[in-house]
């Protein structure tokens, strides 16, 4: 019993990699980019553009990732709730 058990922790294991690879890719065509980061598509095409994030290959139109985050960054807010007193 001990076996089965620890043999289904392994096939589960490898399911939830899998799954997180294909969540974790490198490129979103932009449909999967609106959804990840919850931007319309117009502001979305603006600002990978700006970041200079995008990849067209015959057609397809690719948003790298890291690129596009590292430039959501320069948009962070440090938190106003820091160092005031309760």
């Amino acid at each position: 019993m001990a076996q089965e058990s620890a043999y289904y922790d392994i096939i589960r294991r490898s399911e939830v990699k899998e799954e997180s690879r294909k969540l974790r890719r490198l490129f979103l065509r932009y449909k999967e980019a609106e959804i990840v980061y919850s931007i319309q598509h117009k502001k979305l095409l603006e600002l990978a553009g700006k970041a200079g994030a995008i990849y067209r290959i015959d057609g397809t139109v690719l948003i790298n990732r890291d690129i596009f985050e590292d430039y959501l960054e320069q948009f962070h807010e440090k938190s106003t709730l820091l160092g005031k007193d309760k």
